[in-house]
């Protein structure tokens, strides 16, 4: 949700929304710069959670690279991370999304090393902040790391504490980067691959999103749910997961009136299908694959 008008307002449009999880940025992501929190924006953030209780994480800035080869943007992505991560401290937001970056031509095993050592890094000047760092699986466009589970599992495996990190499952990205998970079948074998490699107690959050593009199209564009390649049948086996019950989940689909409403309502329709349970409101009509 967007932050426009303070950070609390984006609780508020959540709410309006019936949202039970949201996603924020704490400060404007196109730009290096980031204001300090003032008191008071802080204050009405908290207090429009008291009014409207729900699960929060917030996603770094997109032009963070943590796998930069370049010197001073590693050093500036570095910090930059740092400060995101505080702010999600002094927010109380537990979760802390980011994309683990992109090697520009170094390799993948460089670019995994440098983000292994950013992580270092910040969980050092964290201390005991209780803030996870989520590692979002990608589509791999480009020299963009993360887009296999062995990437995030390398990862997770050269930290000094993985403990403080977790990862964030985004639907869009795992069918654009070749994990057929949209059968029965698919659905099973992808996941047993990402707990055998990963760990599905690493899996804390997730982002559903349809796919513009069709398997292993390793293109990142998302689409509503049920519009795209992903298919309304692949968000039923997912949400119907006990693994992931508790999970929360957040929307990134594309930002047209009335477009949350009725993702949200569909999301819902499909949780409920064939188990006995019933969703408060009407029904949307179960379009899409």
């Amino acid at each position: 949700m967007s932050i426009a008008g303070g950070l609390h307002r984006a609780v508020e449009r959540g709410a309006e929304v019936r949202a039970t999880a949201l996603q924020v940025f704490t400060r404007n992501n196109t730009r290096w710069a980031m204001k300090p929190l003032a008191p008071d924006a802080v204050r009405d953030w908290k207090a429009a959670l008291r009014a409207a209780p729900m699960e929060v994480m917030a996603h770094d800035s997109y032009l963070i690279n943590l796998a930069s080869p370049d010197p001073a943007l590693y050093r500036k992505s570095r910090h930059s991370f740092l400060e995101e991560a505080l702010r999600c401290a002094t927010l109380g937001i537990p979760y802390l999304v980011f994309h683990p970056g992109a090697h520009m031509g170094r390799g993948e095993t460089a670019g995994l090393d440098r983000i292994a050592r950013a992580l270092d890094w910040t969980d050092r000047r964290l201390g005991g902040a209780p803030v996870a760092l989520l590692l979002e699986n990608t589509a791999g466009q480009g020299t963009n790391l993360g887009w296999r589970f062995e990437h995030l599992a390398r990862i997770l495996a050269r930290v000094k504490r993985p403990e403080r990190l977790g990862v964030c499952i985004d639907t869009c990205h795992l069918l654009a980067a070749g994990y057929d998970f949209r059968s029965e079948a698919g659905y099973r074998s992808v996941f047993a691959d990402l707990d055998r490699t990963v760990g599905l107690d690493h899996v804390r959050a997730f982002h559903l999103n349809d796919s513009k593009g069709d398997l292993g199209c390793r293109v990142d564009r998302h689409e509503n749910i049920g519009k795209g390649f992903v298919g309304s049948r692949a968000f039923r086996l997912l949400l119907q997961d006990p693994r992931f019950a508790r999970a929360p989940k957040v929307l990134e689909t594309p930002k047209a009136e009335g477009m949350d409403r009725r993702n949200l309502a569909l999301l819902r329709r499909l949780a409920s299908l064939g188990t006995g349970r019933s969703s408060s409101r009407r029904p949307e009509t179960l379009d899409g694959r």
